[in-house]
């Protein structure tokens, strides 16, 4: 008859599992001129569809016809967010912060997602909306941003 795993052994190998599914993502050579990683883009564009698409569009196209123009309540729409609006204007870690507390600060509408989205995962969400970014903005962004 044979031994049925405990609870501690279960949980040593998921820990080992995660382990080596973490340390494989930190070795995870960036892609070519980014700062951001293809596991990045993958889980960004995952976590963009399910957060951040009913308001900034799909493949973070926008949904407003013009993103420039105030509403009857004088807000603006949420703008794309692929290149062709001014996020680009924006270092990392504004991008970030907006993300963590929301665009109320910069008079905005956008509700803060700390609370349900790690920084990992803030992060992955813009790499994957700069991966939509051409190589002319991605350079434009990379000299504001000056990391």
């Amino acid at each position: 008859m044979g031994r049925r795993p405990t609870l501690v052994g279960v949980l040593l190998v998921a820990l080992a599992v995660i382990s080596a599914c973490e340390s494989e993502q930190n070795t995870e050579t960036a892609i070519a001129g980014r700062w951001y990683t293809a596991s990045q883009v993958s889980n960004g564009e995952v976590l963009f569809d399910t957060h951040c698409a009913s308001c900034h569009g799909p493949r973070a196209s926008g949904l407003a016809d013009d993103w420039r123009k105030t509403d009857s309540e004088g807000n603006y729409p949420p703008p794309p967010l692929n290149g062709t609006a001014h996020a680009w204007h924006h270092p990392l870690v504004m991008l970030e912060k907006t993300l963590a507390e929301g665009g109320v600060e910069y008079g905005g509408l956008m509700p803060g997602f700390s609370a349900s989205l790690t920084r990992g995962e803030r992060l992955a969400i813009i790499a994957y909306f700069q991966s939509l970014w051409s190589a002319e903005i991605y350079a434009k962004w990379e000299a504001i941003d000056a990391r």
